[in-house]
């Protein structure tokens, strides 16, 4: 058997590199050292197995810190999370040709740009379970914005339901984004018990049959998934408003994909998809919608199609649909969109071309059984609640700490090398002292267990 530490140990490879070598056998290169001095066994190094690229960098890391507190991967929780970005998706976006290259306009010689954007859109439109697929946005809070300002285009309304759980920093936005159209953004109660949308409160809300749209996050920044995901979207076309599904791609490697349930109009941040976290940018906006010419119009940004040379010996890739009003739709411009993350979609083309989908469905179940044990190992504290909510999670986790102050708790898990979870009591005051914690890929069973013992011995002191 080949040995996982040590390279051409493969039996077959050994032979052919001897066979060119001109030698019989391995001893024959070696004969001229003593036979009482050699070694007669496989050498013990290595860990007994192959380890994957992550592993390998934490194994070095761990054993570069044994003098200093554990480092472990940070559990600030929310929209975005700590996710591992493979070394050849960063190694890609290094090249010139793609590292340099601004808005393909020339497309003549700007063909492999032009096609890695082409494949990005048919991966995220097979993701999120639709036909058309833009060629990016600037990230999710603003692919969002936009995602209303498309509803309302289409719908001539200007109202937009959205969860009361709604991530704050999207809310903010949204809400900016529909000030200067004159538009309404009005909050949808949820249930205490387990988070997920009030939905009497929405037929309330929706039944002056005057709002543009309906949208929900899926699963929620909070963690929780939307079971009644599908049922909000029957309620919103019953009263003539489109459905606007924000969901995390990774998610979709195990859930539904949002198409599949209603959803008119979807959306998500491709952080997740390798691009890292980068001090908070650059990231990737995704806005998708069905293929109807009265959805298709009224998308912002720009679309990338293939065609092929009149005998048909060649294909070729351009911007075949561009709503900019420096071209040809002036006025009537759907977006001020001026450039896009070209960049950041390849990388996201990149890391999912890697994974394929039976990769991405073990990522996700792998995400899932982290969270599972946090959830398990957490229960075991008393002073906490967890999770708030009782509901199915993904990734994130809403924590609550009983007459606790968390920020006070948080400094203390700071000092013990823990970036611990995001502070949502300022947002959520009816929660009390609640946090978000996310466990990902990059959370190791002893990062968990380190988690939950200095947590245990901040509240006993």
């Amino acid at each position: 058997m080949p040995h996982p530490w040590i390279p051409n140990s493969d039996p077959e490879i050994r032979e052919y590199m001897l066979k060119v070598i001109g030698v019989d056998r391995f001893d024959d290169l070696i004969k001229d050292i003593p036979e009482e001095i050699r070694l007669h066994r496989d050498l013990n190094v290595g860990l007994g197995r192959s380890l994957s690229e992550y592993e390998i960098l934490r194994f070095f890391e761990d054993k570069l810190s044994r003098n200093w507190y554990p480092k472990v991967p940070p559990f600030m929780g929310g929209t975005y999370c700590i996710h591992y970005v493979p070394a050849v998706v960063k190694y890609i976006l290094r090249r010139g040709e793609f590292y340099t290259t601004y808005t393909p306009y020339h497309a003549e010689i700007q063909q492999g740009i032009l096609q890695a954007l082409f494949e990005y859109q048919s991966i995220m439109a097979e993701l999120y379970g639709v036909e058309v697929v833009n060629a990016s946005m600037y990230d999710g809070s603003t692919a969002l914005a936009e995602a209303v300002r498309m509803a309302m285009r289409i719908t001539r309304k200007r109202k937009v339901l959205v969860p009361r759980t709604l991530d704050r920093e999207h809310f903010e936005v949204l809400k900016t984004w529909c000030y200067g159209a004159d538009a309404e953004v009005i909050e949808v109660n949820y249930d205490r018990e387990r988070g997920l949308m009030d939905l009497e409160d929405l037929k309330l809300k929706i039944s002056k049959k005057d709002v543009a749209a309906v949208v929900i996050e899926n699963p929620s920044h909070m963690g929780f998934i939307e079971e009644n995901a599908k049922a909000i979207g029957e309620i919103a076309h019953d009263y003539g408003a489109l459905y606007i599904v924000y969901a995390d791609p990774i998610s979709l490697g195990i859930l539904r994909p949002p198409g599949s349930y209603g959803a008119d109009i979807v959306v998500g941040d491709g952080q997740p998809l390798g691009l890292g976290l980068n001090y908070g940018g650059p990231t990737l906006g995704i806005l998708g919608t069905r293929s109807d010419p009265k959805f298709t119009r009224q998308m912002p940004g720009r679309i990338v199609g293939m065609t092929s040379t009149v005998d048909g010996s060649e294909r070729g890739f351009m911007l075949i649909w561009q709503t900019r009003e420096q071209h040809i739709r002036r006025e009537r411009a759907t977006s001020n969109i001026t450039t896009n993350s070209a960049l950041m979609a390849l990388a996201a083309t990149v890391y999912i071309s890697l994974l394929g989908s039976r990769g991405l469905r073990a990522l996700a179940e792998n995400i899932v059984a982290r969270t599972i044990y946090a959830i398990k190992k957490l229960q075991e504290i008393e002073e906490l609640k967890v999770p708030l909510f009782n509901s199915k999670y993904f990734k994130n986790v809403v924590i609550g700490f009983r007459e606790r102050n968390y920020r006070e708790i948080h400094k203390k898990l700071l000092e013990k090398g823990i970036l611990g979870g995001k502070y949502i009591g300022k947002d959520y005051p009816e929660l009390g002292e609640a946090c978000i914690m996310c466990f990902t890929e990059m959370h190791n069973k002893d990062d968990i267990d380190y988690l939950v013992k200095t947590l245990k011995e901040v509240l006993e002191s």
